[in-house]
């Protein structure tokens, strides 16, 4: 009995490529990033609106045989080094808000860099694009 295509899983590449931080399961409406488990970094991000994802439906990296979990705990993947990485995610809306504050404040270190050449009599040309 043939197998159909549409029957058949998915099956993982041979060739080397691993996704071993890909997160799976994600609830759309929320940007996730896995942050290091360093200094405060995860507290830090906790205070600008980011959550640590316990949905045991999330889960890191490639499939594995054995990945134990204990309900509603965090979601969690070894980064290497001792370290360990938390799965984390914001708002969507949260997450735009923040990437336009970040562009505003690169847009004027820009601009005060092109001012500079201007009036400091710079010798040659400052070309700032944004590709």
């Amino acid at each position: 009995m043939a197998i159909s295509k549409l029957e058949r899983t998915k099956r993982a590449s041979i060739n080397g490529t691993r996704h071993r931080l890909k997160i799976r399961g994600q609830e759309p409406g929320y940007v996730y990033r896995i942050v290091n488990d360093i200094d405060d970094r995860v507290s830090m991000l906790q205070e600008r609106g980011y959550e640590i994802v316990t949905d045991k439906n999330v889960t890191v990296g490639d499939k594995r045989i054995s990945n134990p979990t204990q309900e509603g705990s965090p979601v969690k993947v070894s980064v290497g080094g001792g370290i360990q990485g938390f799965v984390m995610r914001i708002k969507d809306e949260w997450y735009t808000e923040d990437q336009i504050a970040k562009n505003e404040q690169i847009d004027k270190r820009e601009e005060a860099m092109y001012k500079d050449s201007k009036t400091n009599d710079f010798y040659g040309k400052l070309k700032i694009t944004k590709d």
